[in-house]
């Protein structure tokens, strides 16, 4: 199930998916929707799920979602699970918005607001450097523990 924030109008998101070199489909405008709507990540099969009575099949929905990640509106991340989620890009570096992940049940969070401070020394993998880096912080969530 896909908890949603406050959406974005539909001329903001066509206007971001043309000011980042993609048309305006309606499938895309829809699926830009869906994750700048979403409070957490939402892998493929939560997209489908949710957009499925506006008529796309999920091959469309994947290669969206695909199209929004490689044109940078879009972050994809696999969480430990094999499964790709996917979330608005909001200008943040990676390295400082960790994802919560329940060991029970699986739930994912953003942990907006949080700081997750990472050596950059010289003895560090390239990867602190430039931003390639993930954090996920698991345990038991409210509900479960």
């Amino acid at each position: 199930m896909v908890k949603r924030a406050e959406a974005k109008g539909a001329g903001e998101l066509r206007a971001a998916l043309r000011a980042a070199g993609l048309r305006a489909t309606p499938s895309r405008v829809a699926v830009l929707g869906l994750l700048s709507s979403a409070s957490a990540p939402v892998s493929h099969g939560d997209a489908a799920a949710a957009l499925e009575g506006g008529g796309w099949d999920r091959a469309t929905l994947y290669r969206n979602l695909l199209d929004l990640t490689r044109a940078g509106l879009a972050r994809r991340d696999d969480l430990g699970d094999h499964v790709w989620r996917f979330e608005l890009a909001r200008g943040h570096d990676v390295t400082l918005h960790p994802h919560f992940v329940c060991d029970e049940c699986g739930e994912v969070s953003c942990l907006d607001g949080a700081v997750v401070v990472m050596p950059r020394g010289a003895a560090a993998p390239r990867a602190l450097r430039t931003g390639g880096v993930e954090v996920h912080v698991k345990g038991r969530c409210d509900g479960c523990a």
